[in-house]
């Protein structure tokens, strides 16, 4: 990428939202020199895709849609749905994608917890979020590993 997008800026990979009652692991503040600041700030990329592999987890305790997977956010479907609300996002082409390179149906149930799954998931949304994957798969692997640990 020619231009590193404000999530790579940020070190936060899935542009996860500031919110001061956080207290993520590296996180060091409000993004800056955006006129409208909106995401966090991650002191390295591996802590940006740590907040992100951990949300993902911790969507997996949340209601799920009706009638999709089993009980709780379980399929690609309902997590990205989460993740990427409709009023920001053409959410059925980023669920597709996301599906696409995780190897699954949408709805089909998948392990979160399970490491080559949180780390294609995450994968697919770095490169969703940012118009394409700028890591070497060594920092995002050390990103889900310590969201795994």
């Amino acid at each position: 990428m020619a231009t590193a997008t404000r999530g790579v800026r940020n070190n936060n990979p899935g542009n996860i939202d500031f919110n001061p009652r956080n207290k993520w692991q590296g996180q060091v503040g409000l993004e800056e020199g955006v006129a409208r600041p909106r995401f966090a700030r991650f002191d390295s990329p591996e802590n940006g895709i740590r907040a992100l592999g951990k949300l993902l987890i911790n969507y997996r305790g949340k209601d799920g849609q009706p009638g999709v997977g089993e009980r709780g956010v379980d399929t690609v479907r309902e997590t990205i749905n989460r993740w990427a609300p409709g009023n920001e996002n053409d959410t059925e082409a980023y669920i597709r994608a996301v599906a696409w390179s995780v190897g699954v149906d949408p709805n089909e149930v998948i392990d979160i917890k399970a490491q080559p799954v949180l780390l294609a998931v995450t994968t697919a949304i770095i490169r969703h979020e940012n118009g394409g994957n700028p890591y070497a798969p060594a920092v995002i692997a050390e990103g889900v590993r310590r969201a795994l640990a």
